[in-house]
């Protein structure tokens, strides 16, 4: 019973890990006042470009890396169309969603079809890399410890990225100079801030982040390419739906993963829940299984929906986000 409780636990941080990559990145690029709406198609290149890498070299920090740069590159195509030619923003991160899925699949499927087929994930090498690191004493707590406190490398680096944000934005002078260039880029450029090239550095780095989310993802899965179903299955857009139930804080971001991932897990594991718990969890097995797939889409719906009725004057919304600066209009 108690190891059932810990393993669900353990699981909702799995699944959590994703969307917290995913929402960090976005809420960096929204702060600069710039909606990506690709956070899908980035999350998917970054996860086939980063998974390849890392299978090829025996390497998980190459594949970090490599998962970066190619999300990163979205990131910069999504600037340069957006920032320097003006383009539509939300037509632009449809365009990067479309592209960044279709690539996953011309990947994935070109390489399963080639003479040396899609790369397995290295169990002994690679594994190894990835494997669960025990937090000293937090990790020994009984039911929770190995559910919370023990995990890979990644996880806790998607940590950490949120906590670092969070002191960025409020703690430091670029950071403040970002939220500016959110609220007021007119304001920002006659103060002397470059707004085009703190734009460019944080659409890049951001998308870069949500890039190492597909990573994650890909390698928690072992590696499996279906040809029909791709890892990202969705998390991108939830990703988004995230940012607005943080109010784009970091720092919230950590809790509002947290009760996704809670239902991500309770759409996989309401079966051994109900069995496990047959008295007091058993109507879980009288409600059809298409619920429990459709209900982190369901969760997403109902928070945009609160979140727009209780909005007040305290939301952490940028004031410019998603529309372009002419500087010439100062």
């Amino acid at each position: 019973m108690l190891d059932a409780i810990t393993l669900f636990l353990f699981n909702i941080v799995v699944y959590n890990i994703p969307l917290l990559y995913g929402t960090a990145g976005e809420i960096m690029i929204e702060k600069s006042g710039s909606l990506n709406l690709g956070v899908e198609g980035t999350m998917a290149i970054g996860a086939v470009a980063g998974y390849v890498a890392a299978c090829r070299t025996d390497s998980l920090a190459i594949g970090v890396l490599a998962g970066f740069v190619a999300a990163g590159l979205c990131g910069l195509i999504f600037a340069f169309l957006t920032v320097t030619l003006q383009a539509n923003q939300n037509v632009t991160g449809l365009t990067i969603t479309t592209f960044g899925v279709a690539f996953y699949y011309f990947v994935g499927n070109g390489l399963s079809n080639s003479g040396a087929g899609w790369p397995a994930l290295n169990r002994t090498t690679l594994g190894e890399q990835f494997k669960d690191l025990a937090i000293p004493l937090l990790s020994k707590i009984p039911v929770i410890g190995k559910g919370l406190f023990s995990h890979n490398i990644l996880v806790y680096g998607g940590v950490v990225i949120a906590v670092l944000m969070w002191f960025y934005f409020e703690k430091t002078i670029p950071g403040l100079r970002l939220r500016s260039i959110g609220e007021n880029p007119a304001a920002a450029d006659s103060l002397g801030v470059n707004v085009s090239l703190y734009k460019y550095i944080h659409i890049i780095i951001g998308s870069g982040i949500m890039g190492i989310g597909g990573l994650y993802m890909g390698l928690n899965m072992g590696g499996t390419f279906e040809g029909s179903n791709c890892w990202i299955n969705g998390y991108g857009w939830i990703s988004i739906a995230l940012v607005i139930f943080a109010n784009w804080s970091p720092a919230r971001a950590l809790i509002g993963t947290l009760v996704f991932g809670f239902f991500n897990t309770l759409r996989v594991y309401n079966a051994t829940l109900a069995y496990v718990f047959p008295h007091s969890l058993g109507w879980l097995t009288g409600i059809p299984s298409h619920f429990f797939s459709a209900l982190p889409f369901i969760i997403t719906l109902l928070v945009l929906i609160f979140s727009s009725m209780s909005r007040n004057g305290k939301s952490g919304e940028p004031a410019a986000i998603g529309r372009n600066y002419y500087r010439e209009d100062r």
